[in-house]
């Protein structure tokens, strides 16, 4: 028995233990961490610890990821970039500061011509007759998202010496001249002799030129060959590239990350939406765009098709189809301005889910009479068709040649101009339409650093005739020197039927929509 009662405690005993081993447990947990805390700060405060923030308080100072002088880009080592390291906080109280106006401060000391090579090498091509007030916008918004070389074949107003002479200034841009050379030239290229192209043949206006783009492409092939490009892209002077989905905002990181396996990128078009009718710089003053049906839900585009085309002919006011990118390889060809192709195998594609083209078309109330002008046809809905391809472009020149200025107008603001508050919010929500303002910021801090002023200032300061003189021989001798590759070579085997090359094309219509 007293065996049994002897290790017996009571209750409260019990009670009172428990209670003391938690309050000593809160105890250790409260004062552990105090502790920690002090032995660190007087660590920290001996010098005994690198604090890591530390480390990065001059990286905060950095562009973005990729993007022009941007450390990340040049590589920690290079001049540019320990300069850019070595920068005061001064330069970050002036990106915080209270300016009203528009600001891209990553720009300021921004070199265009750097000696580098960044990869992948990317060169656009493009045929065009602009003036400066549209092409330097364009050009260096393309340089600053990594394009390295521009291929311009000029001709109207962009062949003019005023002209032309500041675009061979500029590092990486080469200037074809549409002269009789190169006529002669084109004139003899396998593209005559093949079928994709010749619905195209032997027509007026925008077919003309559709043929004059292809050609171009062909030998923009070829000098991007010679010059070591990896990827080209064929963009009119209207159309930006507008690089989502990267992990910054950076053509050439987009590029770099597509598969060895893919032969061409497929970027989507989305169209400008203007929502005034006096636009004067619209790469700088328009922000809204009208999204692609590929980038869209199929049930959202139809049930929205009717308000998000507001009575004209298609969903876009011109075409659908997006513009490409190419891997510079052997046996590459045009196939229409849209597309590449390849005469030994069909090329492997994908279509970007983000990025896209923006095309800014119709955004001036002279774009109507500019494209009248400079199309021969007579205004008539049968002599239209000959000239162009889709159906707003040939409603836009009857308009244009046959209406007064206030009928232009009143048109244009029922077709073109979005001021519709209400349905623009709409369909904004509905994801039809979106903001995009990364080109526009761009352009404006571009503008504002002086960067189209000054490549202007520098190419008055150079003996304009020599320099046009070398560089329209430079590249004159470029495309002779592959001459016999473009236009005297022997046509392979083919490894497929060939098809048309495809127009612009309009997005889907309610026809279209499976019942």
């Amino acid at each position: 028995m007293a065996g049994l009662i002897g290790p017996f405690r009571s209750p409260g005993s019990i009670s009172y233990a428990h209670s003391t081993f938690v309050w000593r447990l809160l105890v250790l947990l409260t004062v552990l961490p105090l502790l920690l805390a002090v032995f660190a700060f007087l660590l920290q405060w001996r010098g005994g610890l690198d604090d890591p923030s530390s480390r990065w308080a001059v990286a905060e100072e950095r562009g973005f990821l990729g993007m022009g002088d941007s450390p990340l880009s040049l590589g920690s080592s290079s001049p540019i970039a320990m300069s850019l390291l070595s920068k005061t906080a001064v330069d970050c109280a002036e990106i915080l500061g209270g300016s009203s106006s528009p600001s891209f401060p990553y720009y300021r000391g921004w070199k265009f011509d750097l000696e580098a090579e960044p990869r992948p090498k990317i060169c656009i091509t493009s045929s065009t007759s602009a003036g400066l007030e549209q092409i330097l916008p364009w050009l260096f918004y393309h340089k600053s998202i990594g394009v390295t070389a521009f291929f311009l074949f000029v001709e109207g107003k962009a062949a003019k010496p005023s002209v032309s002479e500041v675009l061979v200034s500029i590092p990486g841009v080469k200037v074809i001249y549409r002269d009789k050379e190169l006529e002669e030239k084109q004139a003899k290229s396998r593209i005559w002799s093949e079928t994709w192209l010749a619905g195209f043949f032997y027509k007026p206006c925008n077919y003309e030129l559709f043929v004059k783009q292809s050609l171009n492409m062909e030998m923009a092939i070829s000098i991007a060959r010679d010059a070591g490009m990896e990827w080209i892209i064929h963009l009119d002077t209207d159309e930006l590239v507008h690089p989502a989905g990267a992990q910054e905002y950076s053509l050439r990181r987009l590029l770099s990350d597509i598969p060895d396996n893919v032969d061409m990128v497929i970027f989507p078009n989305y169209e400008s939406s203007i929502e005034r009718d006096d636009i004067k710089d619209p790469f700088s003053e328009v922000s809204m765009f009208k999204k692609n049906y590929d980038h869209l839900p199929k049930d959202t585009y139809f049930s929205m098709y009717k308000e998000a085309t507001r009575g004209n002919p298609n969903y876009f006011l011109t075409y659908g189809n997006g513009k490409s990118a190419a891997r510079v390889q052997d046996h590459l060809r045009p196939n229409g301005a849209h597309r590449w192709h390849n005469y030994m195998k069909p090329p492997n594609e994908i279509k970007l889910e983000e990025a896209a083209v923006l095309h800014y078309t119709y955004t001036k109330f002279s774009d109507l009479t500019s494209r009248r002008d400079r199309c021969g046809c007579k205004p008539t809905k049968d002599d239209v068709k000959r000239c162009f391809m889709l159906e707003f472009d040939r409603n836009a020149f009857i308009i244009a040649s046959t209406a007064t200025e206030d009928e232009m107008l009143q048109w244009f603001h029922e077709r073109v101009v979005w001021t519709n508050k209400q349905l623009n919010l709409k369909l904004l929500k509905k994801g039809i339409l979106t903001r995009i303002n990364a080109p526009m910021a761009i352009i404006q801090s571009l503008k504002a650093a002086g960067i189209f002023t000054s490549a202007i200032a520098s190419a008055q300061n150079k003996n304009s005739s020599v320099q046009a003189t070398s560089v329209q021989s430079k590249t004159t001798g470029t495309i002779t020197s592959v001459e016999s590759q473009i236009f005297h070579r022997k046509v392979l085997q083919i490894s497929e039927t060939i098809e048309a090359a495809p127009p612009p094309l309009s997005p889907p219509g309610l026809h279209e929509l499976d019942i």
